[in-house]
């Protein structure tokens, strides 16, 4: 009976770190990256936000760099000229729900609801200039979160590379921390906001962004979008095939 138990717990606690494990693919295939290329996805969550998500903007065209920014309904219907000033620097926005719950506690129906109303928000403020492209909050999701979020049309989005930003004491830590992760065809989490609340500091995130732009553009990596990043590991996964 112990062994048993053992054994169950064992298995619980497995299960409940693939809910959350970015790279894991047991309860459903998502998009982490293209190793077999040398270029690297940034990716910020959590804003739009002020001043931040403006002074990445800046610092992203000034390095002609584009990026994916994965935006929390409520704060695009906070600020919709700032999510409207990403698209039209045509960056690649996407969908981080409406008020950044971790999924795997969410019903689908509340699932749905949340990529609903992020949608809407997303549609009134850009239009249609966003990516069909979802990203969890905390990277948590369940087989029926995924089944939920392809149900609605959306392609689920996670990454293999953790800037660890939301808490960074500098900017030199967020570039260490990424840079011991790089490999090459890397998704970067980084952050433009912060989910607790609007405005949050993310001046150190600013600064180590373009302090590995310079880095890996130094280094002959490519900067990539996620729809372009997934075209090319489509393009990839043809050819291996013939």
């Amino acid at each position: 009976m112990l062994e048993l138990a053992a054994g169950t717990a064992a298995l619980a606690v497995l299960a409940g770190y693939h809910t959350m494990a970015p790279r894991s693919q047991l309860y459903g295939q998502t998009f982490i990256g293209n190793r077999r290329r040398r270029q690297i996805a940034l990716t910020f969550d959590d804003g739009p936000n002020d001043p931040y998500t403006f002074q990445l903007l800046d610092i992203l065209a000034k390095h002609n760099v584009q990026a994916t920014f994965f935006m929390i309904g409520q704060y695009v219907d906070q600020r919709p000229d700032i999510a409207c000033a990403v698209a039209d620097a045509r960056h690649v926005v996407g969908n981080h729900t409406y008020t950044h719950p971790n999924l795997i506690l969410r019903s689908e129906w509340q699932v749905r609801d949340e990529i609903v109303r992020c949608e809407r928000a997303l549609q009134d403020a850009v239009g249609d200039r966003y990516a069909k492209l979802f990203r969890p909050p905390f990277g948590g999701r369940r087989p029926a979160s995924l089944r939920t979020i392809r149900k609605l049309g959306w392609t689920p989005v996670m990454w293999n590379v953790t800037g660890f930003d939301w808490d960074a004491k500098s900017a030199e830590y967020i570039e260490g921390k990424v840079t011991r992760q790089v490999k090459g065809g890397d998704v970067v989490l980084l952050h433009d906001g912060g989910h607790l609340q609007f405005g949050a500091n993310r001046g150190f995130t600013v600064q180590a962004v373009e302090k590995l732009i310079r880095r890996y553009q130094g280094e002959g990596f490519k900067f990539r979008t996620i729809p372009e990043m997934m075209e090319e590991s489509s393009k990839d996964d043809r050819r291996g095939t013939k």
